[in-house]
This record gives C-alpha cells, structure tokens and sequence, in this order.
C-alpha cells in the first residue's frame, strides 16, 4: 500500500495535527516574545518578517487540519473551536496538547487491531 509524503513524515491524521499545532504553539511564543520585543523595543523588524509568516502559514495549516477533522474524520465541532481557541491564546497549545497525544495513542490502537 502506498503512503501519501504526509504520512511518512507525520504518520497518522492525528500525529500530522499534534506535530502542526505544536509547531504553531512555538511559533506564536516566538512571535510574542522574541519578534515583538526587538520590534519595538530595539526597532529591529526583520524578526517579525521572518517569524511572522512562518507563523502566518503555520496557522493556516492548523486551520485546514482542524476542517479536514470535522468534515473527514468526524470530529464534533467542540473539538474544532477548542484547537482553534487554543491556538489564540499563549502556551495554550502546549495544555491541549496531552489530549492531541490521547487522539494519536487511541489512533494508533485502532490501526493495530482494526
């Protein structure tokens, strides 16, 4: 069976988003407090140049992450809002983020024995 490029470099569905929303989470500390400072602080804006749309595009991937799991894998959209609040929020991405390695550890068990 063929495997797409996703799946060999993030495995399941749910690890793809766990690695995403977890690159997203570190993105926006970096953004807020290594980017912003030294854009105001030391009026040095090419930080914000760089991270922010590295943040920008990460964002984005974690949204259509978040649609594909409520239209293909028929996530309620409780748990859509919940990612999508998390990602607005400081640090919250990393509280979420033991429920995102509840969703691998369970996908992982239904491969095993489905």
């Amino acid at each position: 069976m063929r495997s797409s490029i996703i799946e060999r470099y993030f495995g399941s569905p749910a690890s793809h988003l766990r690695s995403v929303a977890f690159l997203e989470g570190l993105s926006y500390l970096l953004l807020l407090f290594f980017a912003m400072p030294l854009k105001y602080l030391r009026d040095l804006p090419l930080a914000v140049s760089v991270v922010g749309p590295i943040h920008g595009a990460l964002f984005i991937w974690l949204g259509m992450l978040v649609v594909g799991g409520l239209t293909s894998r028929g996530r309620s959209k409780g748990w859509g809002v919940r990612i999508m609040i998390a990602a607005l929020l400081p640090f919250a991405m990393f509280f979420l983020d033991g429920r995102l390695k509840a969703e691998v550890d369970a996908e992982g068990r239904e491969t095993v024995n489905g």
